[in-house]
């Protein structure tokens, strides 16, 4: 079984900040990211950025931990 390394759990921290914000916005119409940092700006897409990133890099992992 796989442990996870720094980059994985860094990764899943940001998987699991985005599905809150979206369980909020499907929730309660409220967007954490923007109110924290601000409607698109510079470091809200950086934000949203990295949360899409980190999802791409948690579904290549379970990938692999799938054919093992």
């Amino acid at each position: 079984m796989k442990t996870l390394n720094g980059m994985d759990w860094v990764a899943l921290i940001l998987v699991i900040i985005g599905a809150l914000n979206w369980g909020l916005v499907g929730a309660f119409g409220f967007n954490l990211v923007a109110t924290l940092f601000g409607d698109m700006s510079v470091l809200s897409r950086i934000v949203y950025g990295l949360v899409g990133l980190a999802a791409i890099y948690m579904a290549a992992i379970s990938m692999q931990l799938g054919r093992k």
